[in-house]
């Protein structure tokens, strides 16, 4: 029987001030990912997309106001994930915004520990009292550890999703002066991108899997604008001197290669700010190979 894909589309633009990322999941499913899936050997169903509004539909776009909405998605995106890892599927969240991670990541750990990899440019660990924007994509790691609005922290469970312990967090390079902090604080495991210039991609990836090693499953929370914006164009907080494509690839094929992977997000992809879809595109050839594509 071949293994089964769950894809669902979660278009959040509530965490942060960019129009366009609610775009995201059509982006890729048009870059041809279930095509690409099917053609490794999966069966690739699609749940469509979580009904959000839009932030531009709001009155009043104060975090307040926001937070309702983003707790209330969030909680179908809990649903979905502990339903497709409840059926025997893998769930691949498409976003939107990062801050629709506390739902994905806290439904795929309902019932069980899994080693988190968040991978991104940015440290998404503020909290409503640290964040100079109030956006609160840039809270969703922090909340996910139990920091932060309560509505958001108790998000289909009481407290903490997943442990500090647990959680590695790969690629930083644009962290605000009191997140910094927060980070050190934490627990978590952080190889930031003077870590990738100085130790390679490989080595980072082997030190970040022998610390989860006795974890048996990963769920991967990708920020595609861990990448250079040379590569990757369509992300709203780009960051110049990210990974390669490259570096990229390599990190999704280490991943395969564990036989860990239990679900995955790819989260801030915007294809109004995007050249003919290349980032969608990109994210697409990068899921190929974290489901198995080789290059021989």
């Amino acid at each position: 029987m071949k293994k089964q894909i769950r894809i669902i589309g979660v278009p959040m633009d509530l965490g942060q001030n960019h129009r366009g990322v609610d775009m995201g999941p059509s982006a890729v499913r048009y870059a041809n990912l279930s095509k690409n899936l099917e053609a490794l050997g999966y069966k690739c169903l699609d749940s469509g997309d979580i009904t959000i509004p839009g932030h531009y539909a709001l009155p009043d776009a104060s975090i307040e106001k926001r937070l309702p909405l983003i707790q209330k998605a969030c909680e179908s995106a809990y649903e979905l994930g502990r339903h497709a890892i409840e059926a025997g599927e893998i769930p691949i969240f498409l976003g939107g915004d990062h801050s629709a991670s506390i739902g994905t990541v806290g439904g795929v750990t309902h019932d069980c520990d899994v080693g988190l990899i968040w991978i991104d440019a940015h440290g998404d660990f503020n909290t409503p009292e640290t964040s100079h924007s109030q956006n609160v994509h840039g809270m969703a790691l922090a909340t996910l550890l139990g920091h932060g609005p309560a509505e958001l922290v108790n998000v289909g469970r009481p407290g903490p999703k997943v442990k500090a312990a647990h959680t590695v967090m790969i690629g930083l390079r644009d962290l605000d002066a009191e997140e910094k902090v927060l980070i050190k604080k934490s627990g978590c495991i952080v190889f930031t991108m003077r870590d990738v210039d100085e130790l390679g991609i490989r080595a980072v990836l082997t030190e970040a899997l022998k610390i989860l090693h006795h974890l048996k499953k990963i769920h991967i929370s990708f920020d595609v604008d861990v990448m250079d914006p040379l590569d990757a164009p369509g992300v709203g907080t780009p960051s110049q001197g990210g990974l390669t494509y490259r570096e990229g690839q390599l990190v999704m094929e280490i991943l395969a290669d564990t036989g860990k992977l239990h679900s995955v997000d790819i989260m801030e992809i915007n294809p109004i700010l995007d050249i003919q879809n290349r980032t969608a595109q990109m994210a697409v050839n990068l899921l190929a190979s974290l489901f198995g594509k080789k290059i021989i």
